[in-house]
């Protein structure tokens, strides 16, 4: 259970903020374009609680959606809200805003913008330093040609990286089967990847944790972004929202940690609203 609980107070970090940065985003507080990570924390909480488990500390390439990325391994929480706030005083001087944080004290390096671009430069860096990587890319990222050619060469040199797929059936708002008709899971394989289709489960991800950086990994993991693309709306669909699902499963406990850092983030984003 401990590992659970690791998992879930990263999860319980990220979904307070993003909660916070949505209503911010409704105030007019924020007002550059913003990926929340609403519903899709349990990836990148649990990928974090495995690799300090495992004492490694990878380097890391996400896209625009990459609050939860930043928070779970432990980016400062100032640093972020003063970069959404367009901040000089922002983890990169207000210029990346929401959808390029990078922070090299944890290993994290931006996106430039370009959708998948992350994906070849992620590769880039795991062939040169050979130092153990994770990308992060989303279900529509994959389509980018320069994405599978990236594949298809750590593949051939087989590095030591983690391709984690942020599987949540939209590209803003087109769902794969309107899209494509083939899975990456099958295409990585072709490629010799070992890869898996997963549900954004902790004890699912843990269980694929033997092969992290022994080999080129893909892993397709199938998650629910609440929010709309952007912004701080909800989905009009009802979707299983994964933090009640892990809230419910352990208990007392988890509610709380879920109001521990409710307090503790609304106490934050308060004091550096005050500075405005």
């Amino acid at each position: 259970m401990s590992y659970r609980i690791e998992v879930f107070k990263k999860a319980s970090l990220c979904r307070n903020f993003e909660l916070l940065t949505s209503k911010y985003i409704t105030s007019g507080d924020i007002y550059i374009p913003t990926y929340t990570s609403i519903g899709q924390e349990f990836i990148s909480s649990s990928i974090s609680v495995l690799c300090k488990t495992k004492k490694i500390k990878p380097l890391l390439f996400g896209q625009h959606r990459c609050h939860s990325i930043y928070l779970s391994f432990e980016g400062k929480i100032e640093l972020l809200i003063d970069e959404l706030l367009g901040r000089s005083s922002g983890i990169n001087h207000g210029f990346s805003g929401s959808a390029s944080i990078g922070n090299k004290s944890i290993n994290m390096y931006g996106h430039d913008g370009l959708m998948g671009s992350n994906g070849p430069i992620g590769v880039g860096a795991c062939y040169a330093s050979k130092k153990p990587t994770i990308i992060f890319l989303g279900d529509a990222a994959v389509e980018e040609d320069y994405v599978l050619g990236a594949m298809g060469w750590a593949s051939k040199k087989n590095l030591p990286l983690i391709f984690i797929i942020e599987d949540n059936n939209f590209s803003i708002s087109t769902e794969k089967l309107v899209r494509r008709n083939w899975e990456i899971k099958d295409v990585a394989r072709s490629f010799k990847i070992r890869s898996y289709d997963i549900n954004d489960c902790p004890i699912e991800i843990k269980l694929k944790s033997k092969y992290f950086f022994q080999e080129p990994l893909l892993l397709n993991i199938f998650t629910n972004r609440i929010n709309e693309h952007r912004g701080g709306n909800k989905l009009k669909n009802e979707k299983k929202d994964r933090y009640l699902v892990e809230k419910n499963k352990i208990g007392m406990t988890a509610d709380k940690i879920d109001y521990t850092f409710k307090k503790m983030i609304e106490k934050i984003w308060l004091k550096r609203l005050e500075k405005q």
